[in-house]
């Protein structure tokens, strides 16, 4: 454990650094992607599916940012679970949504339940984190 927090330390890439770079790049694509989709649902025929994953997308993104900045400031154990999780859940519900409209038909069968249940998962991941947490 010692040769791991020896390494973390003299490494400026730790996994904390990846981790905020990560939601940054996480935050600013949701952000735009978000964006993007409710200005098109304006104008889209499609709209109420296009402003639904709108709607996800720019909720998430202040979340990826302030993940990834917390990821700098405290040690959180399951916090790269977190990201995993609300990432897939988002990239299924919001991909089976733009599908819908783009392609007319379901990215597969089942696939905005599961993207919503991995979001809400990776919610409760978050809270249960609460208990876990470590000054730097």
């Amino acid at each position: 454990m010692k040769a791991l927090r020896y390494e973390s330390q003299s490494n400026p890439e730790g996994p904390t650094v990846v981790l905020l770079r990560l939601g940054l790049v996480l935050s600013g694509l949701s952000g735009a992607l978000g964006v993007a989709s409710l200005a098109l649902s304006a104008h889209a025929a499609a709209s109420a599916l296009l402003e639904t994953a709108a709607q996800m997308l720019l909720l998430h993104a202040p979340v990826f940012l302030g993940l990834g900045v917390l990821a700098q400031i405290r040690k959180v154990l399951f916090l790269p679970l977190v990201v995993l999780l609300m990432t897939a859940g988002l990239t299924l519900f919001c991909g089976d949504m733009f599908s819908r409209i783009i392609l007319e038909q379901r990215l597969f069968s089942m696939s905005a339940p599961i993207g919503g249940m991995l979001v809400i998962l990776g919610w409760l991941v978050l809270a249960l984190s609460a208990l876990r947490v470590r000054p730097k």
